[in-house]
């Protein structure tokens, strides 16, 4: 086997959250047909007992500690300096010497990044084939936060779409091949780096659709007998994950129960912000904090949620339950990427407070029904992870991209 330098911002195990879920069978893929060398950062404490499965599938590891204060601390003295703030947040000595040791070491000649801050960590060695999964486009995530957020956080995270755009650039000009969750992300960083336009490809998502099947959802029933459960799901510490269940919960919700009095809202997922927790007082509105099979509270609700209102990329709650055969109604950006028919597979709403009330109640109102079945096919078709990933090889592959790139001024 060759060997091979995958870089991740984040240890891909466990399977619990969107990049994560993604990397991690990213990673699996590989240790089929290379020597992988991980390096990667570990954002949570509870992730830490989880090293000892990741080392056992690679080569050799570097799996750094990473605080979010000192992260923190680091990203806002980048101000001073014309580079996205994201860079510095992910910068550490200690993985820099562990890429330049191990490229030497082991002659590497090919590496995987995953996400476009990693990147920096290749800098000073542009003879070895780069090709970079930057997943979803995360500088236009940082304009959309910008425009929902106050003063002077506004003015950095405008700051932080154009830096990290121009970043996004030259990665992608030194990249072989780029890589997005979606065709629609990929056409979307087309229009923003036409200079790669030919290197900018889509690599679905995929979803265990053996694990999240309808006939392996645990048998006891976590909600109450005789309601109507509708449910959000995944990390609740995430902003746009905790700006719209305070959205639904406050503004929708309240509709819903006038016409369905038994109706339950419950937010399933790790770290619940305080507004997130603070939704528990309302009546009807659960929050569950982290469980141990997400499939049991997708699998027995009436119907799964994803009304986002700031969204990139392809969203892994919505696949998940479309896997559970479950009823979705969902916001058109929680859907954008998703090859899923509106209507005969999922229920598309604006997310306008009367009219998601209005998708929820039909959905309820209709209950079990061929929806769910041909969502459930829809996921087994065009997001299989052994399909997706089988093009990985032919990208790690290709050819060295150019080294020209633009400017880190570019708009």
């Amino acid at each position: 086997m060759d060997d091979l330098l995958y870089l991740v911002h984040r240890i891909p195990w466990p399977p619990n959250k969107g990049d994560k879920i993604r990397s991690h069978h990213i990673l699996r893929y590989l240790t089929q047909h290379y020597r992988v060398h991980l390096g990667t950062f570990v954002d949570d404490p509870d992730d830490l007992v989880h090293t000892a499965e990741v080392e056992g599938l690679c080569a050799s590891t570097c799996i750094r500690p990473l605080d979010s204060r000192r992260a923190r601390l680091r990203a806002l003295g980048g101000l001073a300096t014309g580079a996205p703030l994201t860079l510095p947040w992910y910068r550490d000595r200690g993985l820099q010497r562990w890429v330049d040791d191990t490229i030497e070491r082991h002659s590497i000649s090919r590496a995987l990044i995953f996400s476009s801050a990693m990147s920096q960590y290749l800098e000073r060695h542009p003879g070895v084939v780069q090709v970079t999964d930057f997943v979803d486009v995360d500088s236009d995530k940082w304009t959309q936060y910008a425009a929902t957020r106050p003063w002077p956080l506004s003015a950095i995270y405008r700051r932080e779409g154009r830096r990290l755009l121009a970043y996004e650039r030259r990665q992608a000009a030194r990249s072989s091949a780029s890589l997005f969750v979606s065709p629609d992300e990929a056409e979307a960083f087309r229009e923003r780096a036409p200079e790669s336009a030919e290197r900018i490809h889509a690599m679905n998502n995929g979803v265990d659709h053996a694990h999240f099947a309808p006939d392996r959802v645990p048998a006891h029933n976590p909600y109450p007998p005789y309601s109507r459960v509708m449910v959000f799901s995944g990390a609740m510490d995430y902003w746009p994950n905790v700006d719209v269940v305070v959205w639904f919960a406050r503004e929708v919700f309240p509709e819903i129960r006038v016409q369905e009095p038994h109706a339950l809202f419950y937010i399933v997922g790790s770290r619940p912000a305080p507004a997130v927790t603070e939704l528990g007082r309302l009546p009807g509105v659960m929050v569950t904090g982290f469980v141990e099979d997400m499939r049991a509270w997708i699998g027995h609700a009436d119907l799964a949620v994803a009304p986002l209102r700031i969204a990139r990329g392809v969203q892994n709650k919505v696949l998940e339950a479309m896997a559970l055969a479950r009823p979705v109604v969902a916001s058109p950006q929680a859907l954008e990427g998703l090859s899923a028919q509106r209507e005969q597979e999922v229920i598309e709403a604006p997310a306008e407070p009367a009219a998601f009330a209005r998708a929820v109640l039909r959905g309820l109102a209709e209950g079990p029904s061929e929806r769910g079945e041909r969502a459930r096919k829809r996921v087994e078709t065009d997001y299989d992870w052994a399909r997706n990933l089988a093009r990985l090889d032919g990208y790690l592959q290709g050819p060295v991209a150019s080294t020209a790139a633009p400017s880190m001024e570019t708009t």
